[in-house]
């Protein structure tokens, strides 16, 4: 039990009316969770006011609020009003859970591509090295070597620092952690000790929160410019907002590139369906992963290591080691010799990246054929961008359904089409099924041919008028590959 005025310490309070003194056993932000021990924050949302459920939380039982604007309560209630209640909630949550985040090394990983895979791969390696690791990813957290099933990119302050006092708890000594724009905006990871931020890239996504490019970049820049001068601050050079993100920031500035200059900088000299072989300042190193996109994020997670004062060699021992991220550039292949490549490429930027990747390396004869689809109530202008891209850089596309959400399917397929010209459209294949779209593809393919199915990656679901059903790309597609044998 904690009182309510040492949970509030550090936040700015404009008024306190009614008791002061209750005690408190848990924060809540969900009307429906609140108790007689609970301290609740409205928050004010999208689509609905936490201020207009207060009554619902009195009748819970709840003794106390933090709210943002004066209202009629009982005296007996505690109502604390402060201009913030996002703010509020963050500082709070760091409060209630003793700051967890100073008590281990957290390292946050920004950008549009490669945050997932960034801070899975940092997981990873530490964990190799023996270190006791935790992760807060989108495909899922960790504690240690125990899962805990993910639901958002970055978690909401309260679940986000519960995990971290977990984290401390099991004596992790470091947090990679995914740090999305949304949380940026939102404020979840105000009031956390940050050791280190990496910027993998920016590239057009999230345009129908953020409404504009220019926002969408100041978002992500003020993650960086709260880091704190004992912080480091490692970005990525060779994307043309790389130096712009560290504009402003008090923490110590490092780069890492493959193509300009750059205090960690590497270099391809093999890449095909064996692995990358990199050459990262003036060390060859041979890895598991494939496409310039990993030896990208292979070179951020290299130095990252050495910002965090291991020794350089261990460092690419256990580089060498790194298995590629479930859903990223994922492949499974038939007794036929068609590949097929699962990745969560949902962007144009990203789908350009890995159907670049697979003409690398593909046989002079081999067609690539691209299933791609775009979600529901998500960034409508990319749609006609990702068909075009598909359709320039493959053989043959198939536009299909992603998670449509509570959009009609065929309409987002439709406003896809129009990035092709009426001509261009008849050569594509739209089938709305995606499992159908998969097993067409499949039927089309030729030995050495290589189907990119972008878009879900690690998804284990498909989300259709708010009913999540099962769906696994992966698996998906090795059943049908083994469907071939019989």
């Amino acid at each position: 039990m904690r009182k309510v005025i040492d949970i509030l310490k550090s936040v700015e309070i404009v008024s306190i009316h009614g008791d002061e003194t209750p005690l408190i056993n848990e924060l809540v932000f969900d009307s429906r969770l609140a108790g007689p021990e609970s301290l609740f924050f409205a928050l004010q949302g999208t689509n609905q006011d936490g201020h207009d459920y207060i009554q619902n939380v009195l009748d819970n039982g709840c003794m106390a609020v933090v709210v943002s604007k004066a209202l009629s309560l009982p005296e007996n209630i505690s109502q604390i009003i402060v201009d913030d209640t996002h703010k509020a909630l963050s500082l709070a949550a760091c409060n209630f859970y003793d700051s967890p985040s100073s008590k281990l090394r957290l390292i946050g990983v920004t950008g549009t591509n490669g945050k997932t895979t960034t801070a899975t791969l940092l997981y990873n390696l530490f964990s190799d090295m023996s270190f006791s690791v935790g992760l807060l990813s989108t495909v899922v957290n960790k504690i240690g070597k125990v899962d805990v099933p993910a639901t958002h990119t970055t978690p909401n302050p309260i679940e986000l620092n519960r995990l971290l006092a977990e984290m401390v708890e099991q004596g992790c000594s470091y947090c990679f952690m995914e740090v999305s724009s949304h949380a940026i905006h939102q404020k979840r990871i105000l009031g956390l000790s940050f050791f280190g931020g990496v910027f993998t890239n920016i590239t057009h996504d999230h345009l129908d929160y953020h409404q504009t490019f220019s926002e969408y970049i100041r978002v992500k820049k003020l993650f960086f410019d709260g880091l704190p001068a004992h912080a480091f601050a490692l970005s990525n050079s060779d994307d043309k907002n790389g130096s712009v993100m560290l504009q402003n920031t008090k923490a110590a500035k490092h780069y890492f590139a493959l193509k300009s200059m750059a205090e960690f900088k590497g270099k391809i000299i093999q890449n095909d369906f064996d692995g990358l072989l990199l050459n990262i300042n003036n060390q060859e190193v041979m890895t598991q992963l494939i496409g310039e996109f990993n030896a990208s994020n292979l070179l951020a997670v290299y130095a990252v290591g050495v910002l965090c004062e291991i020794d350089k060699m261990a460092v690419l021992t256990s580089l060498s080691k790194l298995n590629s991220v479930e859903g990223r550039f994922q492949y499974v292949r038939s007794a036929s010799g068609i590949t097929a490549v699962i990745d969560y490429a949902h962007t144009p930027d990203a789908l350009e990246n890995v159907l670049d990747t697979i003409k690398s390396f593909r046989k002079p004869t081999a067609k690539i054929i691209t299933i791609v689809g775009c979600g529901g109530d998500r960034d409508r202008g990319k749609r006609p961008k990702m068909a075009r891209i598909a359709y320039d850089k493959s053989d043959q596309v198939i536009l299909t359904s992603d998670n449509p959400r509570t959009e009609n399917p065929n309409t987002i397929l439709e406003e896809m089409s129009e990035g092709l010209s009426d001509v261009l459209a008849c050569s594509a294949l739209t089938i709305p099924d995606r499992k159908q779209a998969i097993q067409t593809a499949i039927i089309l393919a030729q030995t050495n041919d290589v189907i990119l199915i972008a878009g879900k990656g690690h998804e284990k679901y498909q989300e259709i008028n708010g009913v999540k059903y099962d769906f696994d790309d992966f698996n998906t597609a090795s059943s049908f590959f083994n469907l071939m044998k019989k």
